[in-house]
């Protein structure tokens, strides 16, 4: 793609308005917690203070916006906090410019490297950091930069306190998940009547995990309907693959492809019904219809064998979906797992470490959050130099923007550069106009600011140039209760904002981190995953009594979590102004479909896997051990550009159709079949960029 067109498509990206559901309740609450610090500070200590309190209880508000499962009012409070040491931190060091400039260096290098602890963590420390450039110009001396510290602490306990008493649907996030989840699930249902083979997004699945963790208080809180639905919800989905699939399934045609098609509609019926009553907290309501097809005894007339098992297994996954969403379901375990209380997360003092060692992990070299904490820090550095040099006041608003509009990825650090500059511009041009029509005093420009900061809550999911335009007048209003004259300030953020996001988009041209030179390492990696999964599931025919089903689900996060990586590195790839070295996208695109078949067939094989009692598949052992290495070699000829060389599957197959002492397991050596197929298919698909870029 033409740095021309990638400028288009970002610029594209970065004005798009999307329908939301909003959320008024929650947004009132937070301009209410805003409006309450704004006011007590105005009235005791003044509209500078005012101003600066604002600023804290405006971010601690931000923060709880952020797509994180912990407790909203922890992260209120870190964020408060965390602003308040900065601040104080800063202005002591501030008129000391070399000491200044090390310390914006060293706090926005941290902040950038928070990315490796996840979005959340990076988007609240990089808003500490611009917001912390505003805030330490308005204290006049030490013990004023202590009160305004203190204020913007406050400003974060109220809004967390808020929170706390007047809660707006308590656990909604997480009910939300799961219920995405269990659509999902419903939706795959009805796709596979009609196409067998038809492709599922693990994300929703990866999303329900991640809510399901919680912290010992959270556990001893959350509701019963949400507990164990979700490893309910992932069990059915290999369930019902199996159930459709011709290869390990029923029949392409007859009576029992009708009966499957039912079962597979009577299931997503019963799927929406649940995720339903967990997203609103009601009662189950469930189709009749759908419950006389699964209880009905023609089941056990027309499917046998494989199909039998996976239309009974269905029917008992579909009776404890719904049990838990009534409320009366408790077990969140896979047969075979141990019985524990809840998918455990860190507190947040214990949070702590696992963030260092994320950090830790990485400071090396190729590192896209390396490079992103190096460019961000750099660029903030040379902004606030820039200006302090220009002839305009409030040079702070340059290195500002640029932090706010960076992030790891080309595509969002581009779309929000443009969408940044059009919404101040619009912003500007807004709260001016009400400036010079109303002139209004410092209480009326406060009520003014909250307003808009108001609209920011709840306008901020539909896109982020109309967060901007509400940011960029909420500023003017409050800066203009701080006594500051619009007709300065205005040109000046412009102008600045504009100089920012230049920079920001500048840096990224000259120190780049491209997902494109990367995708054959991200490919090799879901390969190997691929196959470690695949190989886990072989090893528990091979040895049914002694495999634990832990190691078969770590192995699908495992992959799972791969597949979603080589995902999103494929999409920003779309997008970069970089020509394609060593794959082109129809190569991708068809790689894609058979590492993503491979991991289907592994997963059918899943759903099918012997009790502990059943006896030994050996050739299964074979083949787990065969796959490991190939799918290894596989993976570094993938990163060197060579074709992967899967002769050592069709030799072991070849041997054991040889021996017939024990006769070869008619499933397992179906599977196995598949799984070369999709070897083989993995490896046409990069035949034709095979030592050519493209």
């Amino acid at each position: 793609m033409s740095w021309l067109r990638a400028l288009k498509e970002t610029a594209r990206s970065g004005l798009t308005i999307e329908r939301r559901r909003l959320e008024p309740l929650i947004a009132v609450r937070g301009a209410a917690g805003l409006a309450l610090v704004v006011g007590v500070s105005l009235a005791l200590f003044g509209p500078v203070i005012a101003a600066g309190s604002a600023f804290g209880a405006f971010q601690a508000a931000i923060a709880t916006f952020q797509r994180s499962w912990r407790p909203r009012p922890v992260l209120a409070l870190v964020s408060g906090a965390s602003l308040a040491v900065s601040t104080f931190v800063g202005y002591v060091t501030v008129s000391h410019t070399v000491l200044f400039l090390a310390l914006l260096i060293v706090w926005t290098f941290a902040a950038g490297m928070t990315w490796a602890a996840g979005p959340t963590g990076g988007i609240i420390a990089g808003s500490n950091v611009a917001i912390m450039l505003v805030t330490i110009t308005l204290p006049t001396s030490v013990a004023d930069a202590a009160a305004h510290a203190g204020m913007m602490a406050v400003g974060g306990l109220v809004q967390a306190a808020l929170i706390v008493l007047f809660p707006v649907r308590r656990w909604g996030a997480q009910r939300d998940a799961l219920a995405d989840a269990l659509t999902a699930e419903a939706d795959y249902a009805r796709r596979l009547r009609h196409d067998p083979v038809a492709p599922f997004d693990p994300v929703p699945l990866m999303t329900a995990r991640n809510a399901a963790a919680v912290t010992p208080r959270q556990a001893r809180r959350r509701p019963a309907d949400l507990h164990g639905a979700r490893g309910v919800a992932e069990r059915l989905r290999p369930v019902l693959a199996s159930l459709a699939d011709p290869a390990l399934g029923v029949p392409a045609e007859g009576p029992e492809r009708y009966w499957a098609r039912e079962l597979l509609g009577a299931a997503g019926s019963l799927l929406d019904s649940a995720a339903r009553a967990v997203r609103q907290g009601d009662p189950v309501r469930l189709d009749e219809t759908a419950l006389s097809v699964l209880k009905s005894p023609d089941t056990e007339v027309i499917l046998t064998g494989p199909p039998r098992r996976a239309a009974d297994r269905l029917a008992s996954l579909l009776a404890d979906v719904i049990e838990i969403a009534e409320g009366t379901g408790t077990d969140d375990r896979t047969p075979g797992e141990p019985l524990v209380p809840h998918r455990r997360r860190p507190t947040l003092l214990r949070l702590i470490p696992v963030v260092y060692r994320s950090m830790r992990r990485e400071l090396r070299r190729g590192s896209t959050i390396l490079r992103h904490a190096i460019r961000v820090s750099a660029v903030t550095a040379v902004g606030y130099l820039l200006g302090a040099v220009l002839p305009l006041g409030h040079g702070y608003w340059a290195p500002m923007t640029a932090v706010m509009v960076m992030r790891p990825e080309f595509v969002q650090t581009y779309s929000r550069s443009v969408a940044r500059f059009l919404g101040t511009v619009l912003g500007v041009a807004v709260a001016t106009g009400i400036v010079q029509a109303f002139h209004p005093t410092a209480g009326l420009s406060a009520l003014l600011a909250v307003i808009s900061a108001g609209l920011m809550y709840l306008l901020m999911r539909t896109g982020y140039a109309v967060g901007q335009v509400c940011v960029s007048a909420y500023v003017v209003f409050l800066l203009g209760m701080g006594g500051d004259d619009w007709s300065q300030t205005v040109p000046e953020r412009v102008v600045l904002t504009l100089v920012g996001g230049l920079l920001a988009m500048t840096a990224y041209a000259v120190y780049p981190a491209w997902e494109t030179p990367r995708l054959r390492d991200r490919l090799a990696h879901w390969l190997i995953t691929d196959g470690r999964y695949a190989a886990t599931v072989l090893d528990r025919y091979a040895d049914p009594a002694s495999r634990s089903l832990d190691d078969v689900r770590t192995a699908l996060l495992t992959t799972r979590e791969a597949r979603v990586a080589w995902q999103e590195a494929l999409e920003n790839a779309r997008h970069e102004p970089v020509r394609h070295r060593g794959i082109s996208r129809t190569a991708a695109a068809d790689a894609q479909d058979a590492l993503a078949q491979f991991g289907r067939v592994a997963m059918l094989m899943e759903a099918h896997l012997p009790a502990a009692s059943a006896n030994p598949v050996p050739e299964a052992a074979d083949l787990a051990r065969v796959l490991r290495e190939v799918t290894e070699a596989g993976a570094k000829a993938v990163r060197e550009r060579r074709l992967p060389d899967w002769e050592p599957v069709r030799e072991v197959l070849a041997l054991r159709d040889t021996v017939t002492d024990p006769p070869p397991d008619s499933f397992v050596r179906n599977g196995a079949t598949l799984l070369l197929h999709a070897l083989e298919d993995f490896s046409q698909s990069l035949r034709i960029s095979s030592g050519r870029a493209t």
